[in-house]
């Protein structure tokens, strides 16, 4: 009997850990859902990491300096004739008072008396060309000046259009025709016509003005004080005439011409000292439309643009347009002397400053040509004065031209020539 009752004992006890096993007892919890991978989600999609919403990132400060029209080219730069411009911006020229085309900066005279003969002369210009309004005033200085020395019997003026090939052609042209008493080359740009100006320096004497060639072959190289301080001029304005932090475009015409880079070369030092942000700098190509284009996409890219630098004023105009077509307030700017800037800046009280590179030049050549033909001392470099437009004087030169077309520069030294203002396409009411 006891052998039966543990039996049954044995039994039963089996049927109840049968039983725990089947309600989970205390079996490894090996199968609980609590334990599953949880769907392996990426972290990223959880809404507590998630990204800002499609922002772009902020844009360094001064990011404009970076961009590729922003280099400068160093082949134009330099350091000692940057510290030089700065002195001769602070100096008083020298020469024939009321008459700044006669007059010279720190003048190094030289012998020009192994050139000397006797007259009639010719004078050939080989000219980067007439194609823009800067342009067109000075060759018309010059044409009038010619006209009042007889004893230039003939004048050949060769237009480039704008072309290094057609203006190395031209210049060899002029040399080998043997007619040339003098040769009075504006390069289009500075490299190019290097080689064919040394050429030409081995058969006659040779004047550069406005632009210069890198050789030092010439009689002498006329021109202002030159792009560094045109630069520095608008630059500095801009800087001491807005907060810290505002945004500034910088508009250039095209490169390799060696006044065009030191001015943006000049500008850029300014810039870069200058707590601005520098949004964008940009080639115009001296084109209205694409220079209206240029500050309307930087309106919109930025949501305002509170300066404008530019290294030749003649689409001053048009940047200033592209303000009121966006609704937005005038910028503070920097143009040239062209008369419809003058005009606008006066009307619209505009916060400005116009720096020159004077159309009064252009008279110079050939005054220095006849000097040379008689054997004369002339500087070389011959360093010219380079004023300025600016809030004091801009009534004086918008009355002076009242009569005058837009695209007429101030800076002309013109009013006493014989025509004026006709002759330069004004009016004599």
């Amino acid at each position: 009997m006891e052998k039966y009752r543990r039996i049954i004992f044995i039994l039963v006890a089996v049927f109840l850990v049968g039983a725990l096993a089947a309600c989970g007892g205390d079996t490894a919890p090996a199968e609980e859902p609590a334990e599953e991978p949880v769907a392996e989600q990426p972290i990223a999609e959880q809404p507590a990491e998630e990204e800002p919403a499609a922002e772009e990132p902020a844009a360094e400060t001064g990011a404009g300096l970076g961009m590729d029209a922003a280099m400068v080219a160093e082949q134009f730069f330099s350091e000692e004739d940057l510290e030089q411009s700065i002195e001769w911006m602070a100096a008083a020229p020298e020469g024939p008072e009321g008459q700044p085309w006669l007059q010279y900066l720190d003048p190094n005279f030289i012998d020009t008396s192994e050139f000397a003969k006797e007259g009639p002369y010719t004078f050939c210009f080989s000219n980067a060309g007439v194609n823009n309004p800067w342009r067109v005033v000075g060759y018309t200085n010059m044409e009038v000046e010619v006209e009042q020395h007889p004893e230039i019997e003939e004048f050949i003026h060769v237009d480039a259009e704008g072309s290094d090939e057609k203006q190395i052609a031209d210049i060899q042209d002029l040399v080998a025709g043997g007619n040339c008493d003098l040769l009075i080359v504006s390069p289009n740009t500075t490299a190019a016509l290097t080689p064919a100006v040394e050429e030409a320096c081995e058969s006659l004497p040779v004047i550069t003005f406005d632009r210069g060639v890198q050789t030092d072959c010439t009689v002498s190289h006329i021109t202002p004080i030159g792009g560094y301080a045109f630069g520095i001029l608008g630059a500095e304005f801009l800087a001491e005439n807005l907060d810290e932090g505002a945004k500034v475009v910088a508009i250039r015409i095209l490169p390799g011409v060696d006044v065009l880079e030191t001015r943006w070369a000049g500008a850029k030092k300014v810039f870069e000292e200058a707590n601005l942000d520098v949004v964008a700098v940009e080639f115009g190509d001296g084109n209205n439309d694409k220079v209206k284009t240029i500050i309307t996409d930087a309106i919109q890219k930025h949501g305002q643009v509170d300066g404008v630098w530019m290294d030749a004023g003649a689409t001053a105009v048009a940047a200033l347009e592209a303000f009121e077509d966006a609704g937005q307030p005038y910028p503070v700017i920097n143009g040239e002397d062209q008369q419809d800037f003058l005009v606008k800046w006066q009307e619209e009280g505009i916060t400005g400053i116009a720096p020159t590179f004077p159309t009064f030049q252009w008279r110079t050549p050939i005054l220095a040509g006849l000097m040379i033909m008689n054997g004369e001392e002339i500087p070389d470099p011959w360093i010219l004065p380079q004023p300025d437009v600016n809030e004091g004087n801009l009534d004086q030169y918008v009355g002076a031209n009242v009569n005058m077309p837009p695209l007429h520069y101030a800076m002309c030294g013109c009013e006493e020539m014989p025509g004026y203002p006709e002759v330069w396409g004004g009016s004599a009411e």
